[in-house]
């Protein structure tokens, strides 16, 4: 391809696509394998971004794409709605069986992660009888109008729309790097609970275990605790969006089994089905068949495709021991930050935190100091230049979030964090 092919791909791009949708980076893909991507110049990047947390398995895994193959000799779709089809039941078993908490489980299958989000507190509000959710600050559960609604981050999600809607209160998510302690949280909730949202009307509590999006805060066991019981104390569903948390990036299928917290409704996404939309809320068998029949589903939910390569995704989660691979990967992340911390000639960076394989850091304006954003960007930019993609969060998007395939070979491991250095002390 030629050298004004870059050039020409944001020229159509501008006159073709609204510019409300951004890209991270300004190179387009050609191809992908596992942990690496070649964009349209032939330029090679390690992958420490994942498609936003969404290929724990890699770009193609060999199984999942021969899974793949083969549902597509056989048929692409019926909607589950009209014919159904076992692939959708044998997902639905699997997942059932590995749920977060005792008893019988059900699983709804969908396409998006904020479908899943909305399906949830729908079910939760028929169980219930009541409509008020309560979710945190920093949280994103989407774009939707429900989704803006329960997410705690105003920009770039709310600018405009405000994202209001009745019913929907939001408590500080505890933080101890921004001086959020999990008593503060638990007080905001207290008075949310005698002001605003009458116990007896709250139909869930919605968080995410570790925060994606809200800069990769991981929810402390106490928090989780206290919010159970207060769930049980007034017939409050716990709802745990594990949409980028779950399916082993925290070295547990789940991020909230860390805590020992068992959730009423759990929503899935991203890493279900190895890069094929796919998303799911799993959920107490009983609280699952609050819903009326044909109060759930949709056109394109539980696609056969997305259903084939979920069921190979589990395969491959089992067969190469991903689970402890987190743990691993998390470990050379968190020695290699640790050495990058304390080098002077590296941008000051601090507040490592993250389970697992999911780790983020903090770009500082110098050390022991505020966070930045704009230093944050300007450490992904050199990420790019060195051919690495890398991105940021954060409420001021000052957090840089590794959400590296889970099946990422030694070697290009330790190139990426070679990388990751270069973007560190330019």
């Amino acid at each position: 391809m030629g050298a004004q092919d870059t050039a020409q791909l944001n020229a159509r791009r501008s006159a073709a696509v609204p510019r409300g949708i951004t890209s991270a980076t300004a190179a387009f893909a050609e191809r992908a394998e596992n942990a690496e991507i070649w964009d349209c110049h032939g330029r090679r990047y390690v992958d420490f971004a994942g498609g936003i947390g969404v290929l724990a398995t890699g770009h193609r895994h060999p199984k999942v794409m021969a899974a793949v193959g083969a549902q597509l000799a056989r048929f692409t779709h019926t909607s589950f709605q009209v014919m159904a089809y076992e692939s959708y039941i044998s997902l639905a078993e699997r997942l059932n069986a590995m749920a977060p908490f005792k008893g019988p489980a059900k699983t709804l299958l969908l396409t998006t992660g904020v479908e899943a989000v909305e399906a949830a507190i729908k079910i939760a509000r028929i169980a219930t009888g009541r409509m008020g959710v309560i979710a945190f600050s920093g949280a994103f559960h989407g774009r939707t109008s429900l989704g803006l609604a329960l997410t705690g981050k105003t920009l770039p999600y709310k600018h405009g729309v405000d994202g209001w809607l009745p019913g929907i209160f939001h408590v500080p998510f505890p933080a101890a790097h921004r001086g959020i302690s999990v008593e503060e949280s638990l007080r905001a909730l207290e008075l949310v609970l005698g002001a605003d949202a009458e116990p007896s009307r709250v139909a869930a509590i919605l968080i995410e275990p570790v925060q994606g999006e809200g800069g990769f805060n991981v929810a402390p066991p106490k928090l989780l605790l206290e919010l159970r019981r207060i769930c049980d104390a007034h017939g409050i569903l716990l709802i745990a969006d594990e949409i980028q948390s779950g399916y082993g990036r925290t070295g547990r299928m789940f991020a909230i089994e860390h805590a020992g917290v068992e959730p009423d409704l759990v929503t899935l996404a991203k890493s279900l089905a190895g890069g094929f939309p796919l998303s799911a809320v799993m959920g107490r068998a009983a609280v699952m068949d609050a819903v009326e029949p044909g109060g759930l589903g949709g056109t394109y939910g539980g696609s056969p495709i997305g259903c084939a390569a979920a069921l190979a995704v589990l395969d491959v989660i089992k067969e190469e021991q991903l689970l402890a691979r987190a743990e691993a990967i998390g470990a050379r992340l968190r020695a290699r930050l640790g050495a990058l911390a304390e080098s002077n000639a590296c941008v000051p960076i601090g507040n490592v935190r993250g389970l697992g394989a999911m780790i983020g850091f903090d770009v500082l304006k110098s050390r022991g100091g505020e966070p930045s954003g704009p230093l944050a960007k300007g450490a992904t930019e050199r990420a790019l230049e060195a051919g690495l993609i890398l991105l940021s969060c954060g409420l001021q998007g000052e957090t840089i979030r590794i959400l590296v395939p889970l099946t990422i070979a030694d070697a290009t491991l330790e190139e990426g964090l070679e990388k990751l250095g270069q973007a560190l002390c330019p």
